[in-house]
């Protein structure tokens, strides 16, 4: 038996002139009446008007660009200081032994572009073991966890499309060692797109299309998932982010986190030196003592080409998406409504017309919605960047080939390169053509790995280092 719409609802939908979402009221059964019900009482009607009306602010790119420079930074010469590492290790290993550490993972994305069709946390990727993305993070956790005598709490973040499927994996491998009660696994909000006249978009007669809120989603959903009140509990002070993509990111590194305290940062960043002026990340940047990103898109190519005296690029940081948060300096953030902005993307999704038919759009007709962590960096106090050589740090997976990098074998490679050095670091010849590939459970990074390798060694074989 069919249902009516309750009238309050319906006047709100008539306010905002969105009621055609209601075109096919009469076609849907019971329950399907409630649910999209439900779906729309749930929206922000007069949020969403305002983020879709909200002006263009593209024309004042040139004027923040012109006054940019890059904010205080740890260089790769800070990191070759003995001296300077050695006390930031020290800080880091001591602040990770006092069970103050915590990590958080974004893993909302699916491996569709990669011609994978399951979250891409679940792509294998190690050069000779097929690790998947998830066993290198989780390893790379459990190992920092160990050689510091300590717990490192996980925290996972999925989207509506992943969640289930990634809890799954997770329980079918043992959540990779770890004892389940040291993860979480939280699922990120999502947003409603409009078409370009501002109207809500149905993906179904009965269902409205939303899309995950962005990775500025994880600080929502750590809090009304109770994953903030769970790091209070457990005394944790600092977190430190990451994404799934990136299976080089140097997980809790003791001189990163180290850097971090001493400089009594609230958020630090982890950069690299781009390698030209065009290259596609964010730019960091700080702009009249505040510290804040502009986007590869957004920052007009003038600046971008501009240089130094000595023909280095100005603004020359740019963001990997590996950051380090305070946990009071994120609660902080909770309670500030405009922490984080929303962001409109111009985008292609499905809709379904009329006639209740199902159309995929050839051109962008929507308006996604959403948030990036980065934009927390403006209110972060004695906010800095530390740089990271690519190698040894940033290789993402994105693309399937034949795209000419971040492809599945471009990422297996810079991970057994990475590895190669680790091991001619401490002494051994690795005959040329052979592979090699690390486990964390085995070492964590070079110095740990110099004190396993008696000098000497020769590998002449494709080889696994396995706890």
């Amino acid at each position: 038996m069919n249902a009516t719409i309750d009238s309050g609802l319906r006047q709100q939908l008539e306010q905002y002139e969105q009621q055609h979402v209601l075109q096919f009221w009469d076609q849907l059964d019971a329950e399907q009446q409630s649910s999209l019900a439900e779906s729309l009482s749930n929206i922000d009607f007069a949020q969403l008007g305002e983020l879709f009306a909200a002006a263009s602010s593209e024309s004042s790119w040139a004027e923040l660009a012109a006054a940019a420079k890059v904010p205080p930074a740890k260089t790769l010469e800070d990191f070759a200081n003995a001296a300077s590492f050695a006390k930031a290790r020290e800080k880091g290993l001591e602040t990770l032994r006092g069970g103050k550490v915590a990590m958080v993972i974004v893993a909302g994305g699916q491996g569709s572009r990669l011609g994978f069709d399951h979250p891409k946390g679940l792509f294998p990727i190690g050069p000779i073991s097929e690790r998947t993305l998830f066993q290198i993070f989780f390893e790379n956790v459990k190992a920092r966890g160990a050689e510091s005598d300590t717990t490192i709490p996980l925290y996972i973040m999925t989207s509506p499309p992943t969640h289930v499927e990634t809890v799954e994996f997770l329980k079918q491998n043992n959540w990779f060692g770890i004892d389940e009660k040291d993860v979480r696994v939280f699922c990120q909000g999502t947003m409603p797109a409009v078409d370009e006249n501002g109207k809500l978009i149905l993906e179904s007669k009965g269902s409205i299309f939303r899309s995950p809120d962005g990775h500025g989603g994880t600080l929502k959903a750590l809090e009304v998932n109770g994953c903030l009140a769970d790091m209070e509990q457990r005394g944790i002070e600092h977190l430190f982010y990451a994404q799934i993509d990136n299976p080089l990111v140097q997980v809790c590194h003791p001189a990163l986190i180290g850097y971090h305290v001493l400089s009594g940062s609230e958020m630090t960043s982890q950069v690299v030196r781009k390698s030209e002026p065009l290259q596609k990340v964010g730019n960091v940047v700080e702009v009249d003592g505040v510290v804040q990103i502009i986007e590869y898109s957004d920052l007009p190519e003038e600046y971008a080409r501009q240089t130094n005296d000595d023909g280095s690029l100005k603004l020359w940081a740019g963001s990997i998406a590996v950051h380090i948060f305070t946990a009071d300096f994120l609660k902080r953030s909770v309670a500030n409504a405009d922490s984080l902005p929303f962001h409109r993307a111009h985008k292609k999704v499905p809709f379904v017309n009329t006639e209740g038919t199902l159309v995929s759009p050839d051109a962008p007709n929507a308006f996604k919605f959403e948030k990036f962590i980065f934009d927390l960096l403006p209110s972060a106090k004695n906010a800095i960047v530390c740089e990271v050589d690519p190698a040894e740090g940033f290789c993402a997976v994105k693309n399937a080939p034949p795209a000419p990098s971040e492809t599945p074998q471009h990422v297996k490679d810079a991970i057994a390169n990475l590895h190669r050095s680790w091991l001619e670091s401490a002494g051994a010849t690795v005959a040329d053509e052979v592979k090699v590939e690390i486990s964390p459970l085995f070492a964590t990074d070079r110095e740990a790995l110099a004190a396993k390798i008696e000098p000497g060694t020769t590998i002449d074989s494709d080889k696994y280092f396995d706890a």
